[in-house]
């Protein structure tokens, strides 16, 4: 039978890990609008050379607009990837220098028309670590107030608004399938409950 260690839970440093593969050669195989594309061939400790394709992402930030009513502000978007309409936290990519608490108001604003008074972080997210380099940092939005919305000239999106803990049992059941926004609800949860 397979023995296995203790777990250590703490946090895994890339760096200083027996674990990390050192790049032998990085090339680019495509320069996209938002994102670059590489093939590199990387040190397996104890293995040899291996070959990792990856994508470059600037990293972005999504909000779980809270209001005191315990209603939710969500979105209805089409993705273009899957083919298919999805219910969404708003969300968007980080501008060049920009931080993420400010892009998660500039998120929310453009797309639910909501300015967010009070920003608790609730960690980060790494959606596709086999792939790519992509963070978004996940926070709930808090102290709403109505403004305009701002949509973004290259997308569309719906805002809508609906009980907390409905939103919760969507993203439960499957019925919200966006990986943002399950974990984000799923964590929100559990901070509200923790209150």
């Amino acid at each position: 039978m397979l023995e296995l260690p203790d777990a250590d839970l703490g946090d895994c440093p890339a760096a200083a890990s027996d674990l990390a593969e050192p790049v032998v050669t990085s090339d680019e195989l495509l320069r996209g609008k938002l994102l670059h594309v590489f093939r590199d061939v990387v040190d397996v400790p104890g293995r040899g050379h291996g070959v990792r394709e990856w994508i470059k992402h600037p990293g972005a930030s999504a909000v779980v607009p809270l209001f005191a009513d315990g209603t939710v502000a969500l979105v209805r978007q089409y993705r273009h990837g899957p083919r298919r309409e999805f219910l969404e936290i708003p969300a968007g990519k980080l501008d060049p220098g920009e931080a993420p608490e400010a892009c998660a108001r500039r998120e929310v604003q453009e797309e639910t028309g909501l300015i967010v008074g009070k920003l608790t972080p609730l960690g980060p997210l790494y959606p596709a670590i086999g792939y790519s380099d992509e963070v978004i940092h996940i926070f709930l939005g808090e102290d709403l107030t109505l403004s305009e919305t701002n949509e973004d000239d290259t997308e569309v999106v719906r805002p809508i608004r609906l009980p907390f803990d409905q939103a919760v049992r969507l993203a439960q059941t499957g019925a919200i399938a966006d990986m943002k926004t399950v974990a984000a609800l799923l964590r929100a949860d559990a901070l509200l409950q923790s209150r």
